[in-house]
């Protein structure tokens, strides 16, 4: 599945795109590929926490890591409390990978419950034109598995 291009997941509930991130990266980690996965908000908080940091640890830089992982998972896109700092760094995120700015190839994958149409309302449109312009987008279809689980 990491051969094209890079992937946005999208459901109304809770139809297991998680699941389906998660086994995409255990495919990828057994094939000695980085990967790294975080919710959009502990993603975004992150990102500007080491940016905003006095004392960057260059040997352990978040943000490299975000940048050159071969793939980045972004979980949740949509959950997170927006400002224009947060706005500003996902979209460097989605775009230097996108670009290949760190002279690799990257690749990401977002899952959200939010709609194209969400997507475009709740981000800047140059965020949504890269989601819709360059990733593909799934849709899962079916019964809420959480629930389902509690039967």
């Amino acid at each position: 599945m990491l051969n094209k291009k890079t992937y946005c997941l999208l459901a109304i509930l809770v139809y297991g795109k998680t699941f389906m991130s998660n086994c995409i990266a255990g495919e990828l980690l057994k094939k000695g590929k980085t990967v790294l996965y975080q919710t959009a908000p502990v993603l975004l908080e992150s990102v500007i926490d080491y940016k905003m940091s006095k004392q960057k640890n260059i040997e352990n830089n978040f943000y490299k890591s975000v940048l050159d992982a071969d793939l980045l998972i972004i979980d949740d896109l949509g959950t997170e409390s927006l400002n224009s700092m947060k706005l500003s760094e996902l979209f460097t995120i989605l775009n230097a990978r996108l670009l290949n700015l760190n002279n690799k190839v990257t690749k990401t994958i977002i899952s959200t419950n939010l709609n194209i149409n969400d997507i475009f309302n709740h981000y800047e449109e140059r965020i949504g034109s890269r989601i819709v312009g360059y990733y593909d987008i799934y849709y899962f279809f079916g019964e809420d598995l959480r629930f389902k689980n509690l039967k």
